[in-house]
């Protein structure tokens, strides 16, 4: 039984196409490789023939399923040919012209080959003298906006190249309409009852045009828009870094400014020390380092403190062994360490401790830094954008974290008056690749 009549099932047949041809846009765009192709405009010939052969073939599978199965939404003969050498050239599209009117040809329609390839090189053609940001601008909502641009082509006499573009397809369809009428078989078209619905045929043709290139473009701005975030992403790091290194310089300064008169030659040894750790610091540069040199760091900058304050300070590592290698931001730890010695352990009368602890917990690193000092009231514990005992230092580390590793990830404080405070960051676990050496090693 036949539910649907010749015009519903021509309707029918063309919006499938036009579903067809998005599909494989969508899909072709999800590969790497595809979408990096269409990120340049000047292509080698090794990426024309990649992008010839990725659309092609599956264009070629739909002609052959037309042909055994009668299916003709699958037939994208006009459109497929047309728009590869819109995007990649004419011999991109000529190549494509060949891939789907071979099996036309081999089954009889003899000018389905010829017309094809004259698609491709229409498609192309247009490309060497169209501006490229002209293509990527026509899109399915053109029809909306065509008064407007016929309007301007005829009040204001400027040729707008959109209008041609869409010509083109336009003019295409309506060629394979005579050329079906002229020769019947030897050239597959889909031939309309009535105007109306001749009208709709090349609507779809143009349709199976724009979507890909609407869909394509969309992909490229969402990558430029990425790599946009990426670079002020490192931009705002490199400014957080430059912003802790001033403050690290000029606490570390004041307190040797401070012995200067009283103890002249341990102001010197400080200073040295100071120097030495200002040079590796200049020398790496790096954003992330493993937990292991981020500790050494750590122990540059103690070496500093332990001169200045003597036996009094004592330094404890709680280190677990397996996280040794994670990888974290530069100095997020010396912000910390100096916190729970100028604010935690200056104020304490006696000897002071630091303990550093790691450890991994589930897919997580949990860091802490803990004092035995004086301690933080209830109001000022918490997260340190609402604790300021920190100053720049921890809001600095604060905002590091949740730069690098998202919202959830900031910098909190435990802490009980007169027993001491301790600052914990948590991290997700990225560990630093081994060396091929290490790896046969451990093999």
């Amino acid at each position: 039984m036949k539910f649907l009549s010749a015009s519903q099932f021509l309707l029918t047949t063309l919006v499938v196409k036009v579903a067809v041809v998005a599909v494989l846009a969508t899909m072709l765009v999800r590969f790497r490789q595809f979408r990096r192709i269409l990120l340049t405009e000047q292509r080698a010939w090794r990426e024309r023939l990649v992008f010839a052969a990725a659309f092609g073939l599956p264009l070629c599978g739909g002609v052959t399923a037309r042909l055994l199965l009668d299916y003709n939404a699958s037939d994208l003969s006009l459109a497929g040919p047309f728009l590869t050498g819109l995007i990649a050239g004419p011999y991109a599209g000529a190549i494509v012209g060949v891939l789907v009117g071979a099996p036309a040809l081999i089954a009889g329609e003899l000018i389905a080959l010829p017309f094809a390839v004259g698609c491709g090189f229409s498609g192309g053609g247009l490309r060497e003298i169209c501006p490229k940001e002209a293509i990527w601008r026509f899109s399915p909502m053109f029809f909306a906006d065509l008064h407007r641009y016929a309007w301007q082509m005829v009040s204001r006499l400027r040729f707008d190249w959109l209008v041609v573009l869409l010509a083109a397809p336009v003019g295409l369809e309506l060629l394979r309409l005579g050329l079906g009428l002229r020769f019947g078989e030897h050239l597959f078209h889909m031939q309309p009852p009535n105007v109306w619905l001749a009208v709709v045929v090349v609507a779809s043709t143009v349709m199976c045009v724009a979507i890909p290139i609407k869909i394509w473009n969309t992909a490229r701005i969402e990558h430029r828009l990425q790599e946009q975030e990426k670079l002020l992403l490192a931009a705002r790091l490199e400014a957080l870094s430059n912003q802790i290194n001033p403050h690290f310089l000029f606490n570390t300064l004041t307190s040797i400014s401070s012995l200067i008169r009283s103890q002249p030659d341990t102001a010197r040894t400080l200073i040295l020390k100071l120097s030495r750790m200002l040079r590796r610091l200049l020398r790496s540069g790096e954003q992330f380092v493993t937990l292991r040199e981020e500790l050494a760091s750590i122990d540059e900058y103690l070496d500093i403190e332990t001169a200045r304050f003597g036996p009094t300070l004592a330094v404890e590592k709680e280190i677990s062994a397996d996280s040794l290698e994670l990888i974290m931001p530069s100095m997020l730890l010396q912000p910390l360490v100096e916190n729970s010695i100028k604010h935690g352990l200056a104020r304490k009368v006696g000897g002071g401790r630091v303990t550093i602890r790691s450890r991994r917990s589930g897919e997580h690193a949990i860091i802490e830094v803990a004092d035995n000092g004086a301690g933080m009231t209830a109001g000022a514990a918490g997260d340190s954008g609402n604790g300021g005992n920190g100053g720049i230092g921890l809001r600095n580390v604060d905002e590091r974290l949740r730069v690098i590793y998202g919202e959830n990830y900031h910098l909190r404080f435990e802490s009980t008056p007169g027993e001491g405070t301790c600052a914990r960051i948590r991290i997700p676990l990225v560990d630093a690749p081994r060396p091929a050496a290490m790896q046969a090693v451990g093999k």
